[in-house]
């Protein structure tokens, strides 16, 4: 019984333990996912070729919010 009140931790606020609940690389990588759709729409004005779109959503939306993510650790 004490273990469970313990990993529940009741004493604390419930707006300190929201906090944590996102981490700071999990809002890194929502923003640019986010960029990323945002920025293949864009390019179908510019272009009609897939690899392209493919490309963009990708590179902006894995690997760059990944290098991000790797460089702040």
């Amino acid at each position: 019984m004490d273990y469970a009140a313990e990993r529940l931790n009741v004493s604390e606020q419930p707006s300190t333990r929201s906090n944590t609940l996102v981490s700071t690389e999990t809002k890194i990588t929502a923003v640019f996912v986010i960029l990323a759709l945002v920025l293949v729409y864009g390019t179908t004005a510019v272009t009609d070729k897939q690899w392209v779109h493919f490309a963009v959503l990708i590179g902006v939306g894995v690997i760059v919010p990944t290098f991000i993510n790797e460089w702040r650790n």
